[in-house]
């Protein structure tokens, strides 16, 4: 039994156009081409975008993804999915203490209690870069972007988590196409940038370009983005320098 690229698609949450790109990198190939280009995914293709999926929200890029399942045995497809179990459980553990802390300090502020500095945190992860952040754009600009995070709709915080992926994913099927940066279709998915970016800060049109610029000269950005592609970085910095002139 095989599945048309829609109903992938509908079932996994990725677009039609990721899908393509995945086949167009060799990354995952349909079960078979219809004669009139339509793509069909079977059983095995179909556990093969699941640990694409799973190696993704580990934080791989789709260049290491593409290694990892290429050199993988069943064995070593367990341990990766035993690794994702163990980093599920801990992140249950977590919401749990968090779950926790927040219901106790509602019973200390309904009682006039006092809670330990140990105990007000518990639970809370501690972002890395935040004082990198707060170095570079100064405390006023990150206070407000936590401010900004707390406000958010699922539908926002869904935005935030998935929206600079699919952003990277569909700028390099752009690419790919030979699209100039100032056409319709890449500024599209520029828009989507810009609205993700804005969920955490407003940036101005400097600022904006300033960012891309920042994605360019900065190799972790670059690692992440580009997936080795740094030609794919400069071509979101371009696009970006578009979006900037034309509406900010």
């Amino acid at each position: 039994m095989t599945w048309s690229i829609a109903e992938v698609a509908k079932a996994s949450g990725v677009t039609a156009r990721t899908l393509r790109h995945y086949h167009a990198i060799g990354l995952l190939e349909p079960a078979r081409t219809a004669p009139d280009g339509r793509r069909y995914y079977g059983e095995q293709e179909l556990l093969k975008l699941q640990q694409i999926l799973l190696l993704r929200d580990l934080g791989l890029t789709l260049g290491v993804v593409a290694e990892v399942i290429a050199h993988r045995s069943t064995r070593d497809t367990i341990e990766v999915l035993g690794k994702h179990k163990e980093w599920l459980l801990r992140e249950q553990l977590r919401l749990g203490r968090l779950v926790r802390t927040v219901e106790t300090t509602i019973e200390n502020i309904e009682n006039g209690g006092e809670m330990a500095p140990d105990k007000v945190f518990e639970g809370f992860e501690h972002n890395p870069y935040e004082a990198e952040a707060r170095e570079r754009w100064g405390d006023e600009v990150v206070d407000a972007g936590y401010r900004k995070m707390r406000s958010w709709s699922p539908a926002e915080t869904e935005k935030a988590k998935t929206g600079y992926v699919r952003v990277h994913e569909q700028l390099a099927v752009l690419k790919a196409d030979g699209a100039d940066v100032s056409e319709q279709r890449v500024q599209d998915v520029v828009q989507l940038h810009f609205e993700v970016t804005s969920l955490f800060w407003a940036p101005t049109a400097e600022a904006y370009r300033g960012l891309g610029q920042m994605y360019v000269d900065d190799e972790r950005f670059r690692r992440t983005i580009g997936s080795g592609d740094d030609s794919l970085v400069e071509y979101l910095r371009d696009a970006m320098n578009v979006y900037a002139a034309s509406n900010l």
